[in-house]
């Protein structure tokens, strides 16, 4: 049985154990997504610096694949745009921003990755960089929509309202809705079937038993941030087989299993997972 994860990172804790313990419980494929430069001992000034990123991530989930099958999903996070307002003015932080998408766009192009990570602050910040901020998202849907791959979003806590006003931008482009993905999603999926948008939901608590009574348009993540300062943070790399099991358990069968492991994650992706 193909179990997904949609979204994990790897960093300083378990590093490749992680997926040990995620195949060691039934995992099967993950995407594996960048962090933030920080995170890589970087301190951008310029795009090509993001480059230098997207490599070390595209060399280590190549490594990944002797383990799992593991996809890479590059790109800048939203809070970026913060780390390098500290240097610079916020309108020069976000042009690099989206000239680094055009780079990570042209790796993709490569088959060097399959997906763009962007998004908007999850936190409270000034109009300018909230309008910066999306002027970078909506660049990235464009990349996106050039290169035809889809793009995991790390935005605001979910909300009808901001999710429809994400589609929209994406519309604007001619970026079709279920390549745009919600990262950390709780379990509407009635409602991001509504809007379009490609719901990756986090498995915390029951989300993933409620998401599947309300029908099978999702897909699954930990978004296991392999920190040893915050060890287990946000939920263990075992926890998507884990919870898959447990639908299984409570009725729904392995065809069921598959439309939210293989055929959606090939649907958004386009990729081949088996």
């Amino acid at each position: 049985m193909i179990i997904t994860d949609d979204h994990m990172h790897l960093y300083n804790h378990l590093k490749f154990k992680a997926l040990e313990q995620f195949k060691s419980a039934g995992g099967t494929h993950v995407f594996l997504v960048n962090l933030l430069s920080k995170h890589y001992g970087l301190k951008p000034t310029k795009p090509e610096d993001y480059l230098e990123m997207f490599k070390k991530h595209i060399s280590m989930v190549e490594k990944a694949n002797k383990i799992v099958r593991a996809f890479a999903v590059i790109g800048v996070h939203p809070a970026e745009i913060t780390l390098l307002g500290g240097r610079m003015k916020v309108q020069k932080a976000a042009e690099i921003m989206k000239s680094a998408f055009d780079l990570a766009g042209k790796l993709i192009e490569e088959g060097k990755a399959v997906a763009l990570k962007s998004g908007r602050p999850h936190y409270k910040v000034s109009k300018e960089i909230w309008d910066l901020s999306n002027e970078v998202m909506k660049h990235a849907f464009e990349v996106a929509k050039d290169v035809g791959c889809a793009v995991q979003l790390h935005t605001e806590s979910y909300t009808y309202e901001g999710i429809k006003e994400i589609a929209e931008m994406a519309d604007k482009v001619g970026l079709k809705r279920y390549k745009v993905v919600k990262h950390f999603s709780p379990p509407k999926i009635k409602e991001f079937e509504e809007i379009g948008i490609f719901p990756s939901v986090i498995c915390l608590n029951d989300y993933a038993l409620e998401a599947a009574k309300q029908g099978s348009r999702f897909m699954l993540e930990t978004d296991y941030i392999d920190d040893k300062d915050r060890p287990g943070a946000v939920l263990g790399p075992k926890t998507v087989p884990r919870k898959v099991k447990e639908l299984l358990k409570h009725g729904f069968d392995e065809d069921f299993i598959y439309k939210i492991c293989v055929e959606n994650v090939e649907k958004v992706y386009g990729v081949e997972i088996e």
